[in-house]
């Protein structure tokens, strides 16, 4: 018997030292992200913004995969359980949903407090305006795979169209997976089409994920290019991917141009952007629900200084950045900036007080301006935009900055107003599919 004992504890020895590890980390893992929810509800951000999940606990057994797919760090376990710990932070890509082994998420728009206004859109794609499609995220698509397989089929339906003397059979509003499946059906079915897109890149809400993040969890069907034969990949990889793709196929897309309008023209369309205007039988919205940067509306706005996201904080070493915004994107921004050698930052908000952040973020610009590596400006507007400064108004003074660059963090306007014009239905989502 005692050697038996003894062999016994041989080979447990190990395998309980092994549990004892997971346990441990497990129980450390979902402390931290109870504490990460206790802080989401305290900065008043326990709202989401867009399309997020709903787990069910019933079916839920806290397996973490959610978690490991998430590539904003939204779901979190908490009791053996998923939930969503950070809601602001989700972008409804739905890799979570893919990655559910007992399909315990599902995605909806809105909840019972927030109601979200959703395009009516019917099976073919199409509006309640005949020409006009949605496919992809405005619609209530977040994820990649499918989002890709509505701009392919509402490009399919496109097709099926009469067509007239326009100068377009479509005009393809957003260069995000609908909207790349969409212009590559349309050189397939050779068609006539333009592709606009108001960034300097293509990926859409793609290309703001995080680095190294898995963005997508199953295999697309691309037109002209086949299936894409991988089923997990980082950001990096499928923006590399989708530009190899444009090089491959002669896609052609036009960057940098914001739709601004849509009016009715003779049995078609005329999109107007910011750079002209376009005569289409069809008009295909893939766009994200992002919407266009929020602008501030100011003399020398327009100037190359100003940008409306921070891609990459190394590329303003040693320059003088002013950030705008009092959200944390902005102080995450801001923060980022004041790490980099011989860069200066400062932080406008016109708010008295930085409420709605996560207690972190406002701990660590309270240690950062403490330190003098941020100037905090609270209560202060952007009055114009020089080459060399930026003016605001502080307290009723006009205070001039000396500044390289200028990045704006005030958020996206969705294009929900120039749709209502165009006569497009909405329906209000209060936590449904």
């Amino acid at each position: 018997m005692k050697f038996i004992s003894q062999e016994l504890l041989l080979y447990l020895g190990p395998l309980l030292a092994v549990f004892g590890v997971y346990f441990f980390r497990r129980t450390r893992a979902h402390a931290q992200h109870k504490e990460q929810l206790q802080e989401t509800v305290e900065a008043g951000l326990a709202e989401p913004v867009s399309l997020h999940p709903v787990i069910d606990p019933n079916r839920c057994i806290g397996s973490s995969s959610c978690v490991s797919a998430c590539p904003e760090s939204a779901i979190g376990v908490i009791h053996g359980k998923a939930q969503l710990v950070n809601p602001s932070a989700c972008s409804g890509h739905g890799a979570c949903a893919a990655s559910c082994p007992l399909e315990a998420i599902k995605l909806v728009f809105g909840t019972e407090r927030r109601g979200i206004d959703i395009p009516y859109v019917k099976p073919n794609f199409e509006t309640n305006v005949p020409g006009i499609f949605i496919a992809g995220e405005l619609g209530g698509m977040g994820l990649i795979r499918k989002a890709a397989e509505q701009g392919r089929q509402a490009i399919g339906s496109i097709k099926g169209l009469a067509r007239g003397s326009k100068d377009y059979d479509a005009v393809i509003v957003g260069a995000g997976p609908a909207g790349i499946a969409a212009a590559l059906g349309a050189i397939q079915h050779k068609l006539k089409y333009v592709l606009l897109e108001q960034e300097d890149s293509l990926g859409g809400t793609v290309y703001h994920y995080p680095r190294n993040k898995v963005a997508m969890t199953a295999p697309v069907q691309l037109p002209l290019v086949g299936k894409m034969k991988f089923n997990e990949v980082s950001k990096e990889t499928l923006l590399e991917f989708w530009q190899g793709v444009v090089r491959r196929t002669g896609l052609k897309v036009r960057f940098n141009e914001r739709m601004e309008a849509i009016e009715r023209a003779g049995g078609g369309f005329v999109v107007k952007t910011t750079r002209g205007a376009y005569n289409a039988r069809a008009v295909l919205l893939a766009v994200g629900r992002r919407g266009s940067p929020r602008k501030l509306g100011v003399p020398g706005e327009e100037l190359p200084k100003v940008v409306y996201r921070l891609v990459d904080a190394e590329q303003y070493r040693g320059q003088r950045v002013l950030v705008v915004g009092g959200g944390d994107s902005a102080l995450e921004a801001a923060l980022a900036l004041s790490e980099q050698p011989g860069t200066k930052a400062a932080l406008s908000y016109r708010g008295a007080a930085f409420d709605r952040v996560k207690p972190k973020n406002r701990e660590r610009l309270e240690a950062a301006a403490a330190a003098k590596r941020i100037q905090v400006l609270l209560g202060s507007t952007v009055e114009r935009i020089g080459a060399r400064e930026a003016v605001l108004k502080v307290a009723g003074t006009s205070i001039s900055l000396p500044n390289d660059a200028v990045i704006v963090c005030a958020g996206g306007v969705l294009p929900i107003d120039l749709l209502r014009k165009v006569g497009i239905d909405f329906e209000t989502k209060r936590g449904t599919e």
